[in-house]
């Protein structure tokens, strides 16, 4: 490509982008009472939230549902057209509806209108035009900032969308914080993927029972050396009673090699390990072996009982990092 193609591009991407970005501004800047309605709304909500566009809307309607349902707002997206053809049925008088038109004059919003007039159904209109169709029947009107489109023609759904998805978010943001969404609360709707991974507890990872490496703190290093050997894990936890009085590793083996086989494990241990307890996240667990260069943590409870053992390695392939 010339130089001249690409000084061409990333002005019109920093066009668009400028466009945008003063598009949001000015809608930070006029955002009022009718923001402030709309969260009280939602947020004592009974039923479930309906997101219902048509076109470039709907899709900005789909997005803005998943991100009310994902953060502790029961919400699905109806599409208008469908609504005309059963769909309707999908919303009670426990809902409120929230329908976006930019001109406010899409003919297949018609029947969700009335059938929320009729039914007196909290509606929420997401609109350039207060003045139309849509926004003269709605219970509340969230104006977007009447500016162009970012496109080349002036046509093309840029500007309005991104103002209609912001909106979205920020409406969903601040219902979130009003009901006092928290992290444990978020990850129940996040289970899978890197999301749900940074909410695990060390509960959910730690080895227990059994596979513990559990040994006495009078246990032969003969002994300790098959439990650390058939457990695998390249330690051995010392205890006393169940609480935690030390642990042996590889390195403190190595550290003793003179004399080992004569020795018993309260000889070997290093005292005092640094440990973790069970409802502590595992990304904190990560933080302390790294910090610590070491690949494991004893759990203990606030006594100083064992409950159980982490690996680095077990985090890792958990997806925590």
């Amino acid at each position: 490509m010339s130089s001249q193609v690409i000084e061409d591009a990333i002005t019109a991407g920093r066009d668009v982008l400028h466009t945008e970005a003063r598009a949001l501004g000015r809608m930070a800047d006029e955002l009022g009472a009718e923001f402030a309605q709309a969260v009280e709304i939602l947020t004592g909500l009974k039923g479930r939230l309906i997101v219902v566009g048509i076109g470039k809307s709907g899709h900005v309607g789909r997005k803005m549902a998943a991100t009310f349902a994902s953060t502790g707002t029961p919400a699905h997206f109806v599409h208008a057209s469908e609504a005309s053809h059963g769909d309707l049925g999908m919303i009670t008088q426990d809902d409120c509806c929230i329908l976006l038109s930019n001109s406010g004059e899409s003919r297949e919003l018609s029947d969700v209108i009335g059938y929320t007039r009729r039914f007196n159904i909290p509606m929420i209109a997401i609109t350039r035009a207060p003045n139309s169709t849509l926004g003269s029947r709605a219970d509340i009107v969230l104006a977007l900032p009447d500016v162009p489109e970012a496109c080349a023609i002036g046509m093309a759904p840029t500007t309005s969308t991104t103002a209609s998805m912001a909106l979205g978010d920020a409406l969903a943001v601040a219902v979130m914080r009003r009901k006092g969404f928290n992290p444990e609360r978020f990850h129940v709707f996040h289970p899978g993927g890197k999301l749900g991974a940074q909410f695990l507890r060390v509960a959910d990872l730690m080895y227990t029972g059994d596979m513990l490496p559990l040994v006495a703190e009078d246990t032969p290093m003969s002994d300790v050396l098959m439990r650390m050997t058939g457990t695998g894990y390249g330690v051995a936890i010392i205890i006393e009673g169940q609480r935690l009085t030390g642990i042996i590793t590889d390195g403190d083996l190595r550290r003793n090699m003179d004399g080992l086989m004569t020795r018993r494990a309260a000889d070997v241990a290093t005292r005092n390990p640094k440990t973790i307890q069970p409802d502590a996240l595992v990304s904190e667990a990560v933080a302390v072996m790294n910090g610590k260069k070491v690949n494991a943590l004893c759990v203990v409870d606030a006594a100083g009982n064992v409950q159980g053992m982490i690996r680095l390695h077990d985090c890792l392939r958990a997806g925590v990092v």
